[in-house]
């Protein structure tokens, strides 16, 4: 018998917001390259993990996501961890403004309401030709529709009453919302000509509002983010 979700489950981390100066090469790289992106957010961190491991983002708990204003030549970046991060790697002249470092400390409680704003990597797996029933590792193939992401979004929800994880084996984010309570716009692109040459990652951006049905899933969703391509600027889910 699955035991009933907590009334109340406590989320803390820190977030930073980097505004960088878009012409500044060493953001203007960044914005090209999405390997070049995960190297600057990655920078704020070393020494927390041993050189080399393959999973060191998510031992930190490393999440970010990013905007441009190319009127205003503004790159701005907010980077989430369990750790604090060292921006001081970063070359000065490349900062429009000094780092903003913040703890978040707070609580959510079932039946909470609260704005959101995510960038996601929607992809579903198809499963390749070969014999049925055969188990092998199907290709990610991306939604590039509006409403497509909106369903692939739908799916991660959780109504009140429903387990974290749905019958077909998708992990819920521990909320859920009205057909009508969010929005979906598709984003440009990012890709890696360097150490991933001829990545491309589909983007795709949520807002709306969401109320919480699962707190304890629903942090476990802000701490480790949703989906795809957490390693490059996808999945952080920003809530207020």
């Amino acid at each position: 018998m699955t035991a009933p979700p907590a009334a109340r489950a406590r989320f803390v981390a820190t977030q930073t917001l980097l505004t960088l100066d878009a012409r500044h090469p060493y953001a203007a790289k960044s914005l090209i390259d999405a390997q070049d992106m995960h190297r600057t957010v990655m920078s704020g961190f070393q020494g927390w993990v041993d050189d080399g491991s393959r999973d060191a983002r998510s031992q930190m708990g490393v999440l970010s996501t990013w905007t441009v204003s190319l009127r205003e030549a503004r790159l701005s970046l907010v980077v989430q961890s369990q750790v604090p991060g060292d921006w001081s790697r970063i070359p000065r002249a490349a900062l429009a403004e000094p780092p903003a470092t913040l703890t978040l400390d707070r609580t959510f409680g079932a039946g909470e309401t609260v704005g959101f704003r995510t960038v996601v990597n929607p992809v579903r797996s198809v499963p390749p030709p070969g014999e049925p029933g055969r188990r092998a590792r199907g290709a990610r193939v991306a939604h590039t529709r509006p409403d497509h992401v909106k369903s692939w979004f739908a799916r991660r929800l959780q109504p009140a009453g429903e387990p974290a994880v749905a019958s077909d084996g998708v992990t819920r984010i521990g909320a859920d919302a009205q057909p009508d309570g969010y929005a979906v716009r598709m984003l440009p692109r990012v890709s890696s000509h360097t150490a991933h040459k001829g990545m491309r990652l589909v983007r795709a951006e949520i807002r709306g509002t969401l109320t919480v049905t699962d707190p304890e899933t629903f942090v476990g969703t802000l701490t480790r983010g949703i989906g795809h391509g957490r390693a490059y600027g996808c999945g952080l889910v920003l809530v207020r």
